[in-house]
């Protein structure tokens, strides 16, 4: 395990992919002349305030578009993949090691981040391609061949490709995820076991699974909307009752931050090279800015430009860590359970335990449930698409490799239940150890990737700006979709301005 740790945390996740990660967000921030910064009301206006307005253009849009997903059912599946245990658990783990600076840095991250991602989802939908169905489909494996194969003439492309999907695969059948579950019902319930709530919510994900894309996006539109607010509420209801003692630990979060401050108990201790170092790594964990896992979703999406998916994408990162990861950080440190030795999922029940009593306790299990549920699926969309993407046209080799994936998967956590069992330290930050390979690989892939595709990123900015928003001239001849088979057929070509 020393082996591993001095891997993960001095090889992967050592001081050059932090350097990475913030210079892809500063590149991108100023190359788009702070878009995300500037235009974050337009950002919100056109992604959840089109969710609130309900509006028939939306739907109107979505007719004369290509994709099989709906905007929202891709920004639902995408939030669903991205807000899981890292919100709860990640958090806490990060609170815990690098002390409640670390959630400044998560901040931070964050708001590099929403550039970030809203890069990678635009070339995914930009290099996106449709197979013998009509369905689209894309991500980062698609836009290494087409942006940096066959455009950047790269002939290696296949190696960062590869390295992407090993990475994912990692993440997937070495996860906690199926443990966190079982452990937070079992210790509130106190009915069955840990293992037996194991198979149960193994179970749960095989019956969504099982109807594939489409399927996990009717559960995901439905079910992470209701799971987002349930647990937004119920933090700040815990801030709320503890609101005296709000001050004092919003003036603590920003002094760790940068004089890190070692408490009593079982806390480690904080450098802030470790607490900007964990700030990133769990913001990474939780919104996946960078990480290039949602924008297989993404592409799936009814769209009529890259960009406007590209803004939910931002609107996710914002969502997932400026908010949801924030309220989690805010509800440790108020209720000073945050140096009380405890990490991960157990610290954050604790919090909320501590803020509004043994109900906490149901807050935190129903909210993991739902919280994993929703990643676990939106991660099988992920597996689903680079299995597509590797084997082509081969329908009868992807239906025979689908079948088996869709037993093995979601029952390959019960296997690491057995293990946690058998040896219960490794429910401890150890995990985590495993979680940064697997998301600390296809990150240095896709990141560097990301480098050389900034300039396209810009052309499609530049293209939305002047038919949307008014903003410069409009290239006629500019190609929105690579692909010129699969862009969308538009009733008109009069483009809406800023409102």
């Amino acid at each position: 395990m020393n082996f591993l740790i001095y891997f993960t945390n001095d090889i992967i996740w050592g001081p050059w992919l932090l350097i990475i990660i913030a210079g892809v967000g500063i590149i991108a921030t100023v190359a788009s002349k702070g878009f995300q910064f500037r235009y974050l009301g337009y950002i919100l206006k056109n992604t959840f305030g089109k969710l609130v307005r309900g509006s028939r253009k939306t739907n109107e849009e979505q007719d004369n578009s290509a994709g099989q997903l709906s905007p929202f059912q891709a920004i639902s599946m995408a939030i669903g993949g991205a807000v899981g245990t890292g919100n709860i658990g990640g958090v806490a783990t990060a609170i815990a090691v690098g002390g409640p600076g670390a959630i400044v840095w998560m901040f931070i991250a964050s708001l590099l981040g929403m550039i970030t991602k809203m890069m990678e989802v635009t070339l995914a939908v930009h290099y996106r391609k449709k197979n013998i169905n009509g369905d689209f489909y894309g991500g980062p494996t698609y836009y290494m061949q087409e942006g940096l194969g066959k455009e950047k003439h790269f002939k290696l492309w296949f190696i960062p490709a590869l390295v992407f999907g090993l990475g994912l695969l990692i993440t997937v059948f070495l996860t906690m995820t199926t443990y966190n579950v079982a452990d937070a019902m079992y210790s509130t319930t106190q009915f069955g076991s840990l293992v037996s709530w194991g198979w149960f919510y193994s179970i749960s994900t095989f019956i969504v699974i099982i109807f594939g894309i489409k399927g996990v996006a009717r559960v995901a539109e439905k079910c992470v909307p209701f799971m987002c607010l349930f647990y937004v509420i119920s933090g700040i209801i815990v801030i709320l009752l503890n609101l005296s003692s709000l001050p004092s630990a919003i003036a603590l979060i920003f002094k760790s931050a940068f004089n890190p401050t070692a408490a009593v108990g079982g806390f480690s201790g904080a450098t802030v090279a470790l607490c900007l170092n964990t700030g990133f790594k769990r913001a990474l964990y939780s919104n996946e800015a960078g990480w290039g896992t949602s924008p297989m979703i993404h592409a799936s999406a009814k769209v009529d430009h890259p960009i406007k998916q590209g803004m939910w994408g931002a609107f996710e990162v914002f969502v997932d860590t400026c908010i949801v990861c924030t309220i989690t950080g805010l509800v440790i440190v108020i209720t000073g359970v945050w140096d009380c030795g405890l990490a991960g999922a157990s610290l954050t029940l604790l919090a909320f335990e501590s803020g509004i009593g043994s109900f906490g306790r149901w807050i935190i299990a129903i909210s993991v449930f739902l919280f994993a549920f929703s990643t676990t699926g939106g991660w099988w969309v992920y597996n689903e698409i680079l299995l597509k993407h590797l084997l082509g046209e081969r329908v009868k080799l992807i239906n025979f490799f689908l079948w088996i994936l869709k037993i093995v998967y979601p029952f390959a956590g019960i296997v690491v239940c057995y293990m946690v069992v058998a040896n219960p330290s490794l429910a401890s930050g150890d995990i985590w150890v495993i979680a940064d390979i697997g998301s600390g690989l296809p990150t240095w892939m896709n990141l560097i990737c990301l480098v050389f595709l900034v300039p396209k990123f810009i052309q499609l900015l530049n293209d939305y700006k002047a038919k949307y928003m008014g903003i410069g001239k409009v290239d006629p001849n500019f190609r929105i979709f690579y692909n010129k088979d699969d862009a969308p057929v538009l009733k008109n070509t009069e483009f809406k301005k800023a409102e």
